[in-house]
């Protein structure tokens, strides 16, 4: 069974807290997942091919080109950019957008107040 220490460890790393009540029960919660490991760990694989999917299926994937269908039709990129009012070749020039959030701010001696983020 994990100890107080190995499961306070963990938390630490999961960056939780636990009451005394929770390190008892996670404690033999953990030990439980350990020991299904070490079952799985126990069987022997030689000779079984790894494998990392069962179904025999693979990634399907297509050429990204442009095709035109009867319904719709197909423009130049000049074409599609025509009515934009103000564009820097294919690229679409857009007003700035500001954005001030609120953030918490803590000094180096542990005090906090509020903050804002600047757009620069």
């Amino acid at each position: 069974m994990l100890t107080k220490q190995e499961v306070l460890a963990v938390a630490e790393l999961a960056d939780l807290e636990l009451s005394e009540v929770e390190v008892e029960k996670f404690s033999a919660q953990l030990s439980g997942v350990l020991e299904s490991f070490k079952t799985i760990d126990a069987i022997d694989l030689e000779g079984v091919e790894e494998t990392s999917q069962v179904t025999g299926l693979s990634n399907i994937t297509r050429a990204d080109e442009i095709k035109c269908e009867k319904e719709r039709t197909c423009c130049t990129t000049d074409e599609l950019l025509k009515n934009v009012p103000d564009r820097d070749g294919n690229l679409i020039i857009v007003p700035k957008v500001e954005l001030q959030a609120k953030s918490l701010t803590v000094s180096a001696e542990g005090e906090t107040g509020e903050g804002m983020f600047e757009n620069r």
